[in-house]
């Protein structure tokens, strides 16, 4: 559970930053680049990642392992969950960030968990007891009220839902594949991770970037001011811990349990953007009681009660 909490706090960094990102000069000068912003951002996130990893990886001595792992089952699963999280779930949270703003783009990736555990539930035969999944409602309900907050700045609505479609399917159709790969030990959590970023990458450098055509407006981020391209970056490292906790919390307690915490990033969001961008506009009574909510509820929604209030009755 800790694991599954940590990665929602890290991501809630890692938004906020890829919004600061997504809302700099480079990426909404032109109408153009307003359209290629979250294909080229989705890219460049994903390679320094894998950047990331590798070199994590590296130092611990684990890239043989991950050579290894690429020709059995598991890790052809885990390339085949980077496809779907990646290139389609990244590519749409990108394009809800960008066209909802950071705090609703929030709710976007927010709907992933109810569909991940709903998948979880019929092919991973992972239980769900009536109870997590009140409180996982509770804290969609929490987040839904966030996602109205009159200081939000909404550029383009239905290219934003489309995001918030493509990246609620795909991040929840990935954590099922994932959780099939590293719950039974087949796939270390961290190889898993490396094969995950690297893929994604990949195919977005090779398929969708030239099929949007976006290759050199996305080199052009590169040249001149490095100020954006490192911001993407530091969104990537935080992205990459997330990833490492979530990874390993999926594989201590199962994939539902660990979207339901991951989903309190939400909440994380709005103390990270009150923190570090002083937006003190979002200290209003209704989001602080939303914001606990879903921190709260969703930490419910992970936590198995049953068996915690099993081996209290077996202790007395």
């Amino acid at each position: 559970m800790l694991y599954g909490i940590l990665a929602g706090v890290t991501w809630a960094l890692e938004t906020v930053i890829l919004g600061a990102a997504l809302r700099m000069g480079a990426l909404v000068s032109t109408q153009q680049a307003l359209l290629l912003a979250p294909f080229a951002a989705a890219f460049l996130h994903d390679f320094c990642s894998a950047v990331f990893m590798c070199v994590f990886n590296g130092v611990r001595g684990k890239l043989p392992q991950v050579g290894r792992t690429l020709k059995t089952r598991g890790g052809r699963f885990v390339a085949l969950a980077a496809v779907i999280g990646g290139p389609v779930g990244m590519t749409g949270y990108a394009l809800c960030v960008s066209n909802l703003g950071a705090s609703v783009g929030a709710v976007a990736s927010a709907v992933y968990p109810a569909i991940g555990a709903a998948l979880a539930y019929f092919f991973l035969k992972e239980k769900m007891q009536w109870y997590r999944w009140l409180f996982l409602l509770l804290s969609l309900g929490g987040v839904y009220a966030l996602s109205y907050a009159p200081q939000t700045e909404v550029r383009h609505f239905w290219l934003g839902l489309a995001g918030m479609l493509m990246c609620a399917f795909g991040w929840g159709i990935e954590a099922v594949l994932i959780a099939r790969c590293v719950r039974g030990g087949d796939v270390a959590h961290d190889v898993a991770l490396q094969i995950r970023q690297t893929t994604s990458a990949l195919v977005h450098g090779a398929v969708v970037l030239p099929i949007v055509k976006g290759w050199s407006f996305t080199a052009s981020l590169l040249h001149g001011n490095w100020k954006l391209p490192g911001v993407i970056a530091l969104a990537a490292l935080a992205a990459t811990a997330s990833y490492l906790c979530y990874y390993r919390s999926i594989a201590k307690i199962g994939a539902a349990k660990s979207m339901a915490l991951n989903i309190t990033y939400c909440a994380w969001a709005v103390v990270f953007s009150v923190v570090l961008f002083g937006k003190r506009e979002l200290l209003e009574p209704v989001t602080i009681l939303c914001t606990a909510a879903v921190l709260c509820f969703g930490i419910l929604a992970g936590a198995d009660l049953g068996d915690l209030f099993a081996r209290k009755k077996a202790g007395s």
